[in-house]
């Protein structure tokens, strides 16, 4: 156990790292998600995030970065996040799937009603636009995007659908559908208790996701999917019934309310990317490890291609064309390292790439990173120098997750 001391201080320190990162605009014009008096309430540090003023930790007993990390990975306990900032779009049309393949590199056409997975919005160039969980809702497919991306997202799916011709319309459901998502090992246990009666949480696998109510509130939806690493759940509900949903979820003794602080050092534990630190439009899927979203070696996307940018992806055989970069994870440095921080080669020498994202391990009690290294230097084990306040330190590159991942299975 670290030194309470230490533990604030880290916590302070994480803070004011996110704060720095994700500073708007003075001018910038912030939208308040519905839960923002909420927030406020429980002791909401709100700050400027995607366009939007959300808690980046809690004050009191149990918040604070560390703490709130640590509950979400503790045995019976669960986080609650407002991701009410996420753009949530419906897709209809004969031709919604056949589209939707157009501009996203996995293959839709095999999900079943229910099923989900997540994808990549790549441009002309290869570059990864955005990262995206798509579900088949049956009548419809649902689609959850980065709320940071949204707009120029859908801009770009406008100017896909003009190029289209088939049946396909896209309906953006813009704030009045909120979004919460509940994380950790008691999340079923606590979800559980606004669900109907006989909903079958046990048979429900890991990215999937149905239309029910919640609290006996009509018209919500639940995905199990998460950015923790950790099982959980995606819950969708009109604005005006947010605060009760939460309120009553929150009732629960393990449910803890939790900011972006904790949020981002749990996805970074888990290996999870952050768009526009860990990928961008000049990254492409191969480039930042995420080749495994389009299939393996002989899958229908690999072999057919047919999205923007396959081109600079693919070779005509389907297979993967060589980068000049990989997205590696970062350990054994003194300090964190935070983002663009300089990376070089053993001997100091020689740069060899960047941070993209670093932080403390709440739980691993010792800084870890990911970011970019030429190929050749990404294999495990290799020894790199990174620059950290311009003092050269020792690290080597390591494979993700750093903290086991504890994805939902469904029982035999």
């Amino acid at each position: 156990m670290l030194p309470s001391t230490l533990r604030q201080r880290i916590s302070r320190n994480a803070a004011s790292a996110f704060k720095r990162s994700f500073a708007a605009a003075s001018d910038e014009a912030l939208v308040k998600t519905a839960l923002y008096d909420f927030h406020k309430e429980l002791g909401g540090d709100m700050v400027p995030f995607a366009g939007y003023e959300l808690p980046v930790l809690y004050k009191g007993d149990n918040g604070g970065v560390m703490k709130e990390h640590l509950w979400c990975r503790e045995e019976g306990k669960c986080s609650l996040f407002d991701v009410s900032h996420m753009g949530q779009i419906r897709w209809h049309g004969k031709d919604r799937v056949a589209f939707i393949e157009k501009v996203v590199v996995g293959d839709i056409e095999i999900l079943k009603p229910g099923e989900g997975r997540l994808s990549l919005i790549t441009n002309a160039k290869g570059g990864i636009i955005d990262d995206t969980v798509i579900t088949n809702a049956g009548d419809f497919v649902y689609m959850v995007v980065n709320g940071a991306t949204k707009f120029g997202d859908m801009k770009h799916f406008k100017e896909q659908m003009e190029l289209f011709d088939g049946d396909v319309t896209m309906e953006y459901l813009e704030d009045t559908m909120q979004l919460l998502a509940i994380q950790g090992p008691g999340a079923a246990a606590a979800v559980s208790k606004i669900l109907p009666d006989g909903f079958d949480l046990t048979n429900m696998a890991f990215m999937t996701g149905a239309d029910t109510t919640l609290d006996g509130i009509e018209g919500c939806r639940i995905t199990r999917c998460g950015y923790t690493g950790e099982d959980g759940f995606e819950i969708a509900m009109p604005a005006e019934n947010a605060v009760s949903i939460a309120s009553k979820l929150l009732e629960d003794p393990t449910v803890n309310p939790t900011g972006l602080g904790a949020r981002d050092s749990l996805r970074l534990e888990a290996g999870l990317c952050l768009y526009g630190n860990d990928l961008d439009e000049d990254t492409t899927p191969i480039e930042g490890a995420l080749g495994w979203t389009l299939g393996g070696p002989k899958s229908r996307r690999r072999l057919e291609g047919g999205f923007v940018g396959a081109e600079h992806i693919l070779t005509p055989e389907g297979k993967f064309k060589k980068t000049v970069k990989k997205r590696v994870g970062l350990m054994g440095m003194k300090a964190p390292a935070r983002g663009h921080a300089e990376i070089y080669d053993a001997s100091g020498e020689k740069k060899i790439g960047e941070v993209t994202s670093g932080t403390f391990s709440p739980c691993l009690k010792k800084p870890i990173a990911m970011g970019y290294v030429e190929t050749g230097m990404h294999k495990s084990g290799t020894e790199v120098m990174i620059k950290i306040r311009n003092k050269m330190q020792k690290a080597e590159v390591t494979k993700m997750p750093f903290v086991e991942a504890s994805y939902y299975q469904v029982p035999e």
